[in-house]
């Protein structure tokens, strides 16, 4: 992707956060930086290890991410089709998996 159309991704992305905001869905979201810039961290029999980069090679990566409000996960997956960069990637859809500590 050249870096013009990288910008009206994100612009477009931005104009998404507003439309989340206004119908009450948005949460949070965050672009991520690129995998080259990331660090893997490993701790095994107590030595700690880092690597430069992702986990694994891949062709596709996570590029930022979004925390929205949803009433189930058919409305979560409505709110990701209309992603924009839905249209030129793949957009992920999880739910939270919220702990509760019990000793609070």
């Amino acid at each position: 992707m050249t870096e013009s159309q990288r910008s009206g991704f994100g612009n477009a992305m931005l104009d998404y956060d507003e439309e989340l905001t206004r119908s009450g869905h948005y949460i949070v979201s965050e672009p991520l930086k690129s995998p080259s810039e990331a660090i893997t961290v490993r701790k095994w029999n107590g030595t700690v290890s880092t690597t430069d980069g992702p986990f694994m090679e891949t062709k596709e990566y996570l590029s930022g991410f979004f925390i929205v409000e949803a009433r189930d996960l058919n409305e979560a997956i409505q709110l990701a089709s209309h992603m924009p960069l839905a249209t030129v990637g793949s957009v992920e859809v999880r739910p939270l998996d919220i702990l509760i500590r019990q000793d609070l």
